[in-house]
């Protein structure tokens, strides 16, 4: 499963995607406006857009779900479940786009049912009792046959107080599945954390409840079956202005209840280690794992031969400036501070000044420049084999990739993510 988000359209247009290597592709986004109406996110496009997926998609067997709200879409949601009546008219919208767009089923990602999101949107103590009254209502006005699902936190949905559901079971009775969005546990900052640990490896993160594991076992304590649960998993990392020489995860007694709105606690000064039980004494380690450095498809200490007048090559984010901010795998490559490992499908090294590194308590890698200052956390197709791999261990239904424009032309971080799941191509 990935996302589509219509503003890649330009580069990236829907005949693109290799349906072969997905059951279920989401088009993101929908949003609803004051009036409990839909209307599209990203670019006045997004109409034909979904009705060019929806027909690529089924043309190969394959289905397409729409995805409503996301991060800055969830202005709403508050209100049109806050009634019987809002829940109507909203439920009666979706259906028409249902059926305007000969979808396979819908999505929605509200960010967050009873808790902070973007600023400005609305909350009420009674959000996850009402979201819980409107999905049955759209169980029970969609066709049988459509498939419904929530994009959701590590955490189950906050109850009236604010805490987690100890409960969340009448909800997997409505919904097909959930996808955990296991990504953005940490953005940029000075003392960057990972985007998307695995798990809580080094028994010392400042979010313990945040990783792949806590996910799982949150939502099945909760209730939730197995089958029931994706894994929401990332095509993208973050730049960070920074120094660090290791990711953050130091729970130190005085930071306990320090956090930030880059979703982290802890100092600021680039020196949280773990001493626990990660691949290496202090949970981070340069990637050995191929041998010598001259690009035959052998490398030493995460990183090819720099070329020393490029050492201070700076890496872009998604915006154009080497500021801080998301940017995309494929955007690692084609900027060259990635390069492939021959012979290994999928393998690169740090180059052109950057190193790869990796971190033993999230499983997954960095990569450090200091002539350009700055600090990448990313996902590779190593780091997401794991994730898939645990997936596939857990017994849960599969994974989700945020987005499917963030692979390479080669698809090498699908493939891993399918051969972590025992999928055959």
């Amino acid at each position: 499963m990935a996302y589509y988000p219509d503003w890649v359209a330009d580069s990236f247009p829907p005949e693109k995607v290799d349906f072969s290597r997905f059951d279920w592709i989401d088009f993101a986004f929908a949003v609803p406006n004051e009036r409990f109406g839909l209307g599209f996110d990203g670019t006045s496009a997004g109409p034909d857009l979904l009705r060019r997926l929806v027909a690529a998609a089924h043309a190969k067997g394959k289905k397409v779900k729409l995805s409503i709200g996301g991060w800055t879409g969830s202005k709403y949601f508050s209100l049109a479940v806050a009634s019987a009546k809002t829940r109507q008219t909203f439920v009666n919208n979706i259906l028409s786009l249902y059926k305007q767009f000969n979808l396979d089923g819908i999505d929605i990602d509200w960010e967050y049912p009873g808790q902070d999101g973007n600023p400005g949107n609305n909350i009420n103590p009674s959000d996850t009792s009402n979201f819980l009254a409107f999905l049955k209502l759209l169980r029970a006005t969609l066709p049988p046959a459509a498939r419904i699902s929530a994009a959701v936190q590590t955490q189950p949905f906050a109850d009236a107080h604010g805490n987690p559901l100890t409960n969340a079971a009448p909800f997997a009775n409505v919904l097909d599945w959930v996808l955990m969005m296991n990504y953005d546990i940490w953005g940029s900052s000075s003392n960057p954390g990972p985007n998307a640990p695995l798990s809580d490896a080094c028994h010392n993160s400042t979010q313990p409840g945040a990783s792949a594991d806590a996910a799982v076992r949150a939502w099945t304590a909760a209730g939730f079956p197995p089958n029931k649960l994706v894994l929401g998993v990332p095509s993208y990392g973050y730049i960070s202005k920074s120094s660090a020489t290791r990711l953050r995860g130091r729970q130190a007694a005085d930071d306990a209840s320090t956090s930030g709105s880059d979703g982290g606690g802890g100092s600021d000064d680039g020196n949280d280690s773990g001493n626990g039980s990660g691949s290496s004494g202090n949970g981070t380690n340069t990637n050995t794992g191929g041998g010598g450095g001259d690009g035959s498809g052998t490398f030493a200490n995460g990183t090819l031969p720099e070329d020393p007048a490029r050492t201070s090559k700076q890496v872009l984010n998604d915006d154009g400036n080497a500021g801080d901010g998301q940017l995309q795998f494929r955007s690692l490559v084609s900027q060259g501070v990635l390069c492939p490992v021959k012979g290994a499908h999928g393998a690169y090294n740090g180059c052109n000044g950057f190193t790869r590194y990796w971190d033993g308590c999230s499983n997954t890698p960095f990569l450090r420049s200091a002539g350009a200052g700055q600090v990448v956390t990313y996902d590779d197709a190593e780091s997401l084999g794991l994730k898939a791999s645990y997936a596939h261990q857990r017994g849960i239904l599969g994974v989700n990739m945020f987005d499917v424009h963030g692979d390479t032309d080669k698809w090498e971080l699908v493939d891993s993510l399918r051969a972590g799941l025992r999928v055959a191509h």
